[in-house]
């Protein structure tokens, strides 16, 4: 039987005694959206932006532009952390992987890259939970992002929270809030491999 994360994840939030401190990893303004809607009444948040994968440097900024508009237009109570862009990190471990289809192992090497990043900033910084947007897209695997966080759960020791926000309507909901806050959306999942696939299609 297939895990229903959403379950979990509503498991959890309905035996919080507070507002746990909460590392969110986001993907971009429009996937952040719907998530944060859904995850503010419950948690204090802070956005990680940690996306070494994206392409070009360009398409990096503006992501992290929307990022910030979405926060200031929606008002929405949260902190942003952004670290900086290095792209090597992410050629560096996708090494070997380059002709993976989108969506294969090459994904789920960056997948963990970048949540292996946000668990460690979570230890450091003393967070209670930390998660990612990405499983709001339909072309995420939620069953991948979820084993790959409780991995990281046990190694450093900070607590994932596990969801499918692609439940409930959640990727229909970040497009009507992009189409409210006027947000960019992109085309591409964000590598230069899924924007040169992009292009063949």
């Amino acid at each position: 039987m297939k895990t229903n994360y959403n379950l979990i994840m509503e498991d959890i939030i309905d035996n919080l005694n507070d507002k746990p401190k909460l590392l969110l990893h986001a993907c971009c303004g429009v996937c952040s959206s719907a998530v944060l809607e859904r995850l503010i009444p419950y948690f204090d948040i802070t956005v990680l932006y940690y996306n070494p994968n994206i392409y070009p440097i360009e398409e990096y900024q503006k992501r992290l532009e929307v990022l910030k508009e979405l926060i200031s237009k929606a008002n929405l109570p949260v902190k942003l952390l952004e670290v900086g862009y290095n792209i090597k990190e992410f050629y560096e471990v996708v090494k070997g992987l380059e002709k993976e289809k989108e969506g294969g192992k090459r994904c789920n090497v960056c997948y963990k890259l970048r949540l292996e990043q946000t668990a460690l900033l979570a230890q450091k910084n003393k967070f209670d939970y930390f998660c990612t947007t990405l499983s709001v897209s339909p072309y995420k695997k939620a069953d991948v992002l979820n084993e790959i966080g409780k991995s990281l759960e046990n190694k450093y020791n900070v607590k994932y929270l596990y969801s499918d926000f692609k439940k409930k309507e959640g990727y229909k909901r970040s497009n009507e809030l992009a189409k409210k806050y006027n947000l960019y959306r992109q085309h591409y999942c964000g590598c230069e491999f899924s924007l040169k696939d992009m292009m063949v299609k």
